[in-house]
């Protein structure tokens, strides 16, 4: 299990986001030393992370292998867009939110053709719209969604997408950046043909690199399709397969601090411990912010426990950057909102908290807001309001 909050006993500040976030003391002294790239030591250690992804993925070596890539989660989608899709394919991106968004404008500046079904930020990924699309387009050669878009907090039903897309025939790409880890995924992935993630999300490492999870059978027929010579996930593959080395200078500090927290991970029980210790956080957060008057955005049956989006209270008084500055003071960090229609601001639950810092950011953002002479309409947090 996690150590208990740093608040007592550390310089770092408390991070309430999807990443980077919070990690543990023994992830940050992995990162304490100097290893060779080429070094043998290194090499079996980019080896082991590529089998404990697959492991946690729940798959096979057989039909599936773990491509790190350097750059942030971003690098990794822009690698399998620019790597994967041919000439004359395709895309479909079910969109609803920042990060869908951003998947089409990947598209767009690498001159792939793409649509996109937009639905409301509060609203799912939509099946029945994507099996009409499909049917409409025989020109659509690839679908991609965002597992947890985190522009709202809100959980896309990726089994149901993968079945359609697979059905149809068609590559599925799963952007998995703040699930993978934290929330099981399994059926062979939902049928994904790649799957994206970073190091600082859920498995609770640092940045400096995404990883991809593919099927080979879709990885080998990509082979001198990549549009970018640094993004070549195909060329990527050939390298690590090869001699298990990097083709260009690997974030060998953040490796070696994602190995550490791969074991903190399996430690811990695995992935199902792992959403089980997030969901507390995310249900006690929730008691707390309800007490202090605060609204989700999202209805409880399409939210996730990684990050939660609350509306500004109708107080004139309250003022998001004062709130989150008075709170980073206390050693609390949160996230503003990114919703195109509603004043919001949002707090993530994943990373190495536990429910103990969920009443320590409750205790902090009380004090702030009758600071602030914001209304309130409960008596004061104790520590009884965010336990089970």
């Amino acid at each position: 299990m996690a150590e208990n909050a740093f608040k007592s006993t550390s310089t770092d500040k408390l991070l309430f986001t999807p990443g980077p976030l919070a990690t543990s003391r023994s992830v940050k002294a992995a990162m304490t030393r100097d290893l060779g790239s080429r070094d043998r030591e290194f090499i079996e250690i980019v080896r082991a992370i590529r089998r404990n992804l697959l492991e946690i993925g729940e798959v096979p070596e057989a039909t599936h292998t773990a491509i790190p890539m350097q750059g942030s989660g971003t690098f990794g989608l822009e690698s399998v867009l620019s790597s994967t899709i041919p000439p004359d394919g395709k895309l479909l991106v079910l969109e609803n939110g920042s990060y869908g968004k951003r998947l089409m404008k990947i598209a767009e500046v690498l001159g792939i053709e793409a649509v996109s079904n937009e639905t409301e930020e509060a609203d799912p990924a939509n099946p029945d719209k994507l099996e009409e699309m499909l049917q409409e387009d025989a020109a659509i050669t690839d679908v991609a969604i965002v597992h947890c878009e985190t522009t709202t907090g809100i959980l896309n039903p990726i089994k149901a997408i993968g079945k359609i897309a697979k059905r149809a025939g068609k590559r599925f790409i799963i952007d998995a950046m703040s699930s993978f880890g934290g929330i099981s995924i399994g059926s062979e992935l939902c049928g994904a043909d790649y799957l994206v993630s970073s190091a600082n999300k859920c498995i609770e490492g640092v940045p400096g690199f995404s990883f991809v999870i593919c099927r080979k059978s879709a990885l080998l027929e990509t082979r001198e399709r990549a549009r970018s010579v640094c993004l070549d996930l195909h060329a990527q593959w050939t390298a690590l397969e090869a001699d298990g080395q990097f083709r260009f200078t690997p974030p060998v500090q953040s490796l070696l601090a994602f190995h550490q927290a791969l074991l903190e991970l399996l430690a811990e029980g695995g992935v199902k411990k792992r959403a089980e210790r997030y969901a507390g956080n995310r249900a006690a957060l929730s008691r707390g912010m309800r007490k202090l008057g605060f609204a989700e955005y999202l209805s409880p049956e399409v939210q996730s426990d990684i990050i939660t989006t609350f509306l500004y209270p109708g107080d004139p008084r309250f003022n998001f950057d004062t709130l989150y500055n008075r709170l980073s003071d206390r050693g609390c960090v949160i996230y503003p909102g990114k919703l195109t229609q509603a004043g919001c601001f949002r707090i993530g639950t994943i990373g190495h908290i536990t429910e103990s810092d969920i009443s320590f950011l409750l205790t902090s953002l009380e004090e702030v807001l009758r600071e602030m002479h914001v209304a309130l309409p409960v008596a004061p947090i104790t520590e009884a309001d965010t336990a089970d």
